[in-house]
């Protein structure tokens, strides 16, 4: 996950998976998959969020997903706040 400070004041999500998550159809599936979870997380607003999709995306159990992008989220608040 890389996070960066956003300019618009909304949360913006991208997600990237190459070609080593696999074909077509299992590249736009871990995306689908990253975007949901992303949207189930409490993201912060004017943030921008680029979600890196690898092949344990693809099997993965939700929750975990949705455990991985909040303890990313959390992981760069905590970064921010240290002086």
């Amino acid at each position: 996950m890389i996070v960066l400070d956003g300019e618009t004041g909304e949360t913006q999500v991208g997600v990237v998976a190459g070609k080593r998550v696999g074909s077509a159809v299992a590249r736009n599936r871990a995306k689908r998959r990253l975007r949901e979870a992303a949207s189930r997380c409490d993201l912060k607003p004017d943030t921008v969020y680029v979600l890196v999709a690898e092949r344990g995306v693809l099997t993965a159990e939700f929750p975990r997903l949705v455990d991985w992008i909040s303890g990313g989220v959390a992981a760069s608040s905590a970064t921010e706040e240290t002086p």
